[in-house]
């Protein structure tokens, strides 16, 4: 509200006089009732001769909020005229937090059983089957590009991912937990890129990401990158002094007889 403030000035006058307050709250009340307005609390300008007086609001369940009602003098005229009447949040009142719309809202794990999250036409993480493939930019073979229109064709895909798409799935794996920043794989012994249970994507992430087939690791069925890692590594090993202690050597008694040696 401090920012909209300007100086008030005799043009002003009318507008901020008693008699205009009064007129205020005897129209606020009116609208509202007398039980949930307090006293006044400030005037503002807006324009000239254009003032929007203040007033508490002790309505219960609005702590902090104020009645504005909105005064106006016309030049010539001997009283002013109500504009409006509204309650507004003060600095210290409770809100509603901003509403953010229901897609921006979904995170993963939301979806359920029978729920469906269509996508929108202009998606640019992907695009017509007819169109996959990298742009061409002399480093793929035409003939390979070709071929890959080819096969998604036959699948029969309306679409599928664009270079966007690709790029922002790269990404959020990248920095999210099958990336190589977790505390998980900074422990480990070894990275993914060299595991036996590793396997490889194909297609233009297969240089980056695979899909963990380790049932005892964490991320069993799960896509991680090369520079990810856990402990279930298949050439993890324990160090020496974490290995258990030898058994001691078997010691013949030839003092105490056995059951067998009587038999």
């Amino acid at each position: 509200m401090g920012e909209n403030r300007r100086v008030m000035t005799t043009e002003d006058a009318p507008a901020l006089a008693p008699e205009a307050i009064e007129a205020a709250r005897r129209v606020l009340v009116e609208q509202v009732g007398e039980a949930v307005v307090g006293d006044h609390v400030e005037a503002v300008p807006e324009l000239a001769g254009v003032v929007t007086h203040y007033f508490g609001c002790t309505q219960p369940g609005y702590p902090g909020w104020r009645w504005a009602v909105t005064v106006a003098h016309v030049a010539e005229q001997d009283r002013v005229t109500v504009d409006e009447v509204v309650l507004l949040p003060g600095e210290d009142s409770i809100i509603a937090p901003a509403w953010v719309p229901w897609r921006e809202r979904i995170r993963p794990g939301d979806l359920s059983a029978g729920d469906i999250l269509p996508v929108e036409e202009d998606d640019e993480r992907l695009v017509p089957a007819y169109l996959a493939g990298d742009p061409g930019d002399g480093s793929r073979d035409s003939a390979a590009q070709v071929k890959e229109v080819s096969e998604e064709l036959a699948l029969g895909r309306v679409r599928v991912l664009s270079v966007e798409g690709r790029q922002l799935a790269a990404q959020r794996w990248y920095d999210g937990e099958p990336g190589p920043d977790v505390p998980l794989a900074q422990s480990a012994p070894a990275k993914c890129w060299s595991c036996g249970f590793l396997v490889r994507l194909a297609g233009p992430l297969a240089d980056t990401f695979g899909v963990c087939a380790n049932e005892y690791a964490n991320d069993d069925g799960r896509v991680v990158a090369f520079l990810h890692g856990c402990g279930a590594h298949s050439d993890a090993q324990l160090r020496k002094k974490q290995l258990p202690p030898p058994l001691p050597d078997p010691v013949f008694d030839t003092v105490s007889e056995d059951g067998f040696e009587t038999f």
